[in-house]
């Protein structure tokens, strides 16, 4: 009796020193998490002014439809705001139209729930493009000046992902009341797979 008990000691370690480091080892091959999400922001220079502004995507693969909302939030904005422009980096190639922009306001989602727009703000809405250069801009002219209060804000656009991958970065500025001239609001950096 002593000896079985002793055997089965023996084959119960060696079952455990080689048998569950193996399947330790094999379980990251059965489960590929190709979607791993990175919480990291990279930035060129930091003490260049840049401002980090909040946006939302829904699809960050290349040629896939997207919509992505770039917020304006309470603390972003100083005062009333006349005029929002949107400036689109160079290697964003993709078709705007004006129908498939808009502004509105927005509750901006977390964990449990989405981001959605409650209501829409009436404005008109251009895009303008620099053939030299081949910049392009998204302006937008609210009907009544967007108030300096709690409620946040989003410019939402609708677009095909551009055929590239990479790192994206959309400056807005705006025209404050009783100013003439846009100033920097901040920055939005979209990651594309």
């Amino acid at each position: 009796m002593l000896k079985s008990t002793k055997k089965f000691t023996l084959n119960s370690k060696f079952f455990r020193f080689f048998l569950i480091p193996t399947i330790l080892i094999s379980t990251p091959f059965f489960y590929s998490n190709q979607h791993a999400k990175a919480g990291i922001e990279f930035q060129w220079d930091q003490n260049s002014g840049y401002r980090r502004l909040k946006w939302h995507q829904k699809e960050n693969k290349k040629r896939f439809k997207n919509k992505i909302y770039f917020f304006l939030r309470p603390i972003d904005r100083n005062a009333e705001l006349l005029k929002i422009t949107l400036a689109i980096p160079k290697p964003f190639k993709t078709t705007l139209k004006t129908e498939k922009i808009s502004f509105c306001k927005v509750k901006i989602g977390g964990f449990e729930e989405r981001t959605k727009c409650l209501e829409d703000i009436p404005a008109d809405i251009e895009i303008n493009t620099d053939e030299s250069s081949s910049l392009r801009s998204i302006n937008i002219y609210p009907y009544k000046p967007i108030p300096n209060n709690k409620e946040s804000y989003a410019i939402v656009l609708k677009a095909n992902n551009p055929n590239k991958s990479g790192l994206f970065q959309f400056h807005l500025y705006g025209q404050l009341k009783g100013n003439t001239v846009s100033s920097y609001l901040g920055s939005s950096t979209i990651v594309l797979n």
